[in-house]
């Protein structure tokens, strides 16, 4: 892979005929057309709700085919909002209502629970966590602490019970959202431990279109979710080591290293290059291992073109938009 190489794709606004709306998010941009919507996965990384100086190469192409890959491995349990992948930086498929919360789900005490819990907070979400345990053990089962979804800003932690008693949803909804959540989970968790890998937590969103609720976004990517390497996990743990580990978890870690935790007045660090090289391996390896396939990066000479390409020959197979 190129040192450094700053790919330059996925920033431009494409117009597209038959668009009726766009929107920017951190990492993808969306492209609206009626009920169906198309996404275009950037190379932007975000930590701390701020997104980063500098774009990683190949980031957008590893969220794309990872996401889509565990969408359609899944979609016979959860039905998903995927339709097609036109190329490997976009997804397309159907626009829904997004539900204002987030679904995490931990199988272990990591990241920001583990640092509620090493402050001394043992009720996370409404959720009790058993005392004496230490960072990277397991939980005696999987505990879902859901977050309300804000527009801008940080997420909140909610309890289950006030995610029905402020009408955010009602409890059968939220029935439906906490059994999804937990089959995809279990099928994650399956995957990683047959590919060498541990499912640590991840989070899942949902959204509604005609009445029926949907798996929507990215699912068991490193952007939202934690893995740990299974091989040596349990002498670690035993040793008190920390737990080497595949996600976006080690950039904050980085960022939080440097004084920047996205806090007013805080200043954001420069990332090397050497170190913008290192999450791109880091990403590709995820993929790698969760996939087992190998990861053939698209180094097209010019990338805005091709997107555009193969995004209107979607719309146009897809009757979107006519000849």
């Amino acid at each position: 892979m190129p040192k450094d190489k700053i790919a330059d794709n996925l920033e431009k606004q494409y117009e597209f005929p038959g668009q009726t709306g766009y929107y920017r998010g951190k990492v993808r941009d969306v492209y609206f057309f009626g009920d169906k919507v198309v996404m275009v996965a950037s190379d932007r990384i975000s930590a701390f709700d701020h997104i980063l100086p500098r774009p990683i190469p190949y980031k957008g192409q590893v969220l794309n085919q990872m996401a889509a890959y565990f969408l359609q491995a899944t979609s016979s349990e959860v039905p998903n909002w995927l339709l097609a992948m036109p190329d490997p930086c976009v997804s397309a498929g159907i626009l829904c209502e997004p539900i204002r919360v987030e679904m995490v789900i931990r199988g272990y005490l990591a990241g920001h629970a583990w640092r509620e819990y090493s402050d001394g907070e043992r009720v996370l979400c409404g959720v009790r966590m058993p005392d004496g345990m230490q960072e990277g053990d397991a939980f005696p089962e999987p505990i879902i602490t859901p977050a309300t979804k804000a527009e801008s800003g940080h997420d909140e932690d909610i309890s289950p019970a006030d995610i029905v008693s402020k009408g955010i949803l009602s409890a059968a909804d939220y029935a439906i959202l906490e059994g999804y959540t937990r089959r995809l989970f279990a099928i994650g968790s399956r995957m990683a431990n047959e590919n060498g890998l541990i499912l640590v937590d991840t989070k899942y969103e949902f959204g509604r279109h005609e009445g029926k609720i949907y798996l929507i976004d990215e699912v068991h990517t490193p952007d939202s979710s934690r893995y740990y390497y299974l091989d040596g996990y349990a002498d670690r743990q035993e040793r008190e080591e920390r737990q080497p580990q595949l996600s976006k978890e080690f950039v904050r870690e980085w960022l939080m290293s440097k004084g920047f935790q996205g806090l007013d007045g805080q200043k954001m660090p420069e990332m090397p290059g050497d170190f913008v090289s290192l999450i791109s391996e880091r990403y590709i390896e995820l993929y790698e291992r969760m996939t087992a396939k190998a990861f053939i990066p698209m180094t097209t000479p010019n990338p805005d073109e091709r997107i555009q390409t193969n995004v209107m020959r979607w719309l146009l197979k897809a009757g979107i938009i006519k000849e």
